[in-house]
């Protein structure tokens, strides 16, 4: 065996592979950025670690997989409540977005690693503008991340007219490309703000770099209606017919779907990223996600932006996905917690299309982990993981996280950065909005 940088020990070892291994009292080695060896505490020597980081009797297991966010909208956290999405958008949103600039969006992407870090999250997906500038915040940050400036009809504040915007996607997949942590994806927005060539020159770029194609999807039932006005078809159907649906295609929200919308996305194998929290403070719905689920559709779990959330920890994102469902359905058996579980972790790793680098504990793959502290009143007593992890544990229960094998959390602190300074740099920002 190759030697051990780090040995993270004397915990339980929720591997989350396809037999859902469980090792009491196990341990798992890590050399260089990735996975050596799992098993029990005993067949290690700590002495031959270079450092060992001990569990405490927790709960060892993959870092979660945030599949759908907004990093730098950490910087409108509590600007536009309890509003309806278009007026949300409209009246609000972009006009405080037409105000950013690279290095605005690096310290609001900054704040929002520090936030999942801090919470057990150690890769998430990106829609947003500037992300160059989040590219190089996940990368200062130690945090594995999936990038995509997002593309509309209308001129962006970062590339301006929709050609920019595609050669300014073109230079983000040149420039990161092979990198360890960084990830590229083409992002338009949605069907109702991207015409249909639009949509189509965003797949050829995705199919041609065999990388991502993000988009939001059937988010609401105004955009349902919309889109039905204007193609005669559902948000889903009309991207069948624009030709977008593939392995490769991230669908977040699809809220509104009908059961030929979940035939199609079965057939094309469509990933979907649910987004449970956001859909409920915007009054989108419910998405039929034991429908996807039943129909064999991949599905992970995303907590949106800080401004539809307004948090995210991808706990209370399980606590969520499961509780709002059983309420739904009238049935509290759906969306156990098992399933749940392995939504944040594990299939979402599927979502992104980064399943054999990370998203479970499994020999060679990425050492991406966390440890969580059960020495707690509401975490007491144990019996069962699943059920702990998702009803019980929060994101301040995290005690360490490990990305590509390098220590960026330990004992409640931040490794890769400064907290104080992340969070004054957005504080000012903040000041700036308020003034105008």
């Amino acid at each position: 065996m190759k030697p051990i940088d780090t040995l993270v020990t004397n915990g339980t070892v929720l591997t989350l592979d396809a037999g859902d291994t469980l090792i009491e009292n196990g341990a798992v080695a890590v050399s260089g950025d990735s996975i050596a060896d799992i098993g029990p505490a005993a067949a290690f020597s700590r002495s031959a670690a270079a450092q060992v980081v001990d569990a405490g009797g927790g709960i060892i297991m993959p870092g979660l997989i945030n599949t759908h966010t907004h990093a730098a909208m950490t910087c409108f956290r509590g600007l536009a409540d309890d509003l309806e999405l278009m007026t949300w958008l409209n009246d609000h949103i972009f006009p405080a977005e037409a105000g950013l600039n690279p290095e605005k969006v690096y310290h609001g992407a900054m704040l929002a690693c520090a936030e999942m870090i801090l919470s057990g999250t150690t890769c998430f997906s990106d829609m947003y503008l500037f992300e160059d500038a989040v590219a190089g915040a996940a990368k200062q940050a130690g945090m594995r991340a999936v990038v995509g400036e997002v593309l509309y009809d209308f001129p962006s504040p970062n590339y301006g007219p929709i050609d920019n915007g595609f050669s300014y996607t073109a230079s983000l997949i040149e420039k990161w490309q092979g990198d360890e942590l960084i990830t590229v994806a083409v992002e338009p927005h949605s069907p109702y703000l991207c015409a249909p060539d639009l949509l189509e020159k965003a797949e050829a770029i995705s199919a041609a770099n065999n990388v991502a194609l993000i988009m939001h999807v059937a988010e609401t039932f105004g955009e349902a209606e919309k889109i039905k006005s204007i193609y005669g078809r559902t948000p889903v159907g009309h991207l069948a017919d624009v030709g977008v649906l593939s392995p490769r295609l991230v669908a977040c929200h699809c809220v509104i779907l009908t059961d030929d919308d979940i035939s199609l996305l079965r057939r094309a194998d469509v990933k979907v990223s649910h987004n449970p929290e956001s859909n409920m403070k915007l009054a989108a719905g419910v998405a039929p996600v034991p429908r996807l689920l039943n129909a064999g559709v991949c599905v992970g779990l995303g907590t949106d932006g800080c401004t539809s959330n307004n948090n995210l920890d991808m706990f209370a994102e399980m606590d969520t996905a499961a509780k709002i469902h059983k309420v739904a359905n009238q049935d509290p058996t759906v969306m156990d917690a098992r399933t749940v579980v392995r939504m944040a972790t594990i299939e979402g790793a599927r979502v992104l299309g980064l399943d054999r680098q990370t998203g479970s504990l499994e020999k060679g793959k990425k050492a991406d982990l966390i440890v969580i502290d059960i020495k707690k009143p509401h975490l007491t007593p144990m019996y069962d993981i699943y059920s702990h992890l998702v009803y019980a544990a929060g994101g301040s229960d995290v005690a360490a996280t490990m990305i590509n094998g390098r220590l960026v959390m330990r004992e409640k602190r931040l490794l890769s950065m400064d907290m104080d300074v992340v969070m004054a740099a957005v504080n000012e920002i903040a000041e700036g909005i308020r003034n105008r």
